[in-house]
């Protein structure tokens, strides 16, 4: 019999990782892909508008099919193919993104107030995990500068600042 520690260390939790996941779509999913590929065949002209899409050279592409992300990963830069009514694409940039964070008061380890700003730097190394695990980046890495501002001046002296 494992001891406690060793039953509990055992236990295997699943990462945030988009490789944790089942494979394939099922009966109704690849008869939804057959029947799409039929209707873009079927309306071949016109289906050209709905099912090509430019990704431009600093920004990569991330599609779901039906809910899911493609095996391949993430696409481009350039043309791609997209099934209508099945994949959905979401673009991400890869540029550097700056932005201001507000004024924070600050209190510092020697209760004196402090009023700081900074300037924070970011960029998408991961369009996949960027898409899945996270609603807003933007949003979330301005919060979490501000947050971590406050909480490692907050440990300081005004004479360590």
């Amino acid at each position: 019999m494992a001891s406690k520690r060793e039953r509990h260390t055992s236990v295997v939790f699943p990462q945030n990782d988009v490789q944790n996941r089942e494979e394939g779509l099922g009966v109704c999913g690849m008869a939804l892909v057959v029947l799409s590929y039929i209707l873009c065949a079927l309306t071949f002209p016109f289906s050209l508008f709905l099912t090509l899409k430019v990704v431009k050279e600093y920004e990569r592409a991330v599609i779901l099919r039906l809910g899911r992300t493609l095996t391949v990963g993430t696409k481009g830069p350039g043309l791609l193919f997209v099934l209508p009514w099945i994949d959905s694409i979401d673009k991400v940039d890869l540029r550097t993104v700056t932005f201001d964070v507000p004024p924070q008061e600050i209190l510092t380890r020697d209760s004196v107030t402090v009023s700081v700003d900074a300037v924070v730097y970011f960029r998408i190394s991961n369009p996949i995990i960027s898409i899945t695990n996270v609603a807003n980046p933007r949003v979330s890495t301005q919060l979490l500068a501000a947050t971590t501002l406050r909480n490692i001046l907050g440990t300081k002296t005004l004479q360590e600042i």
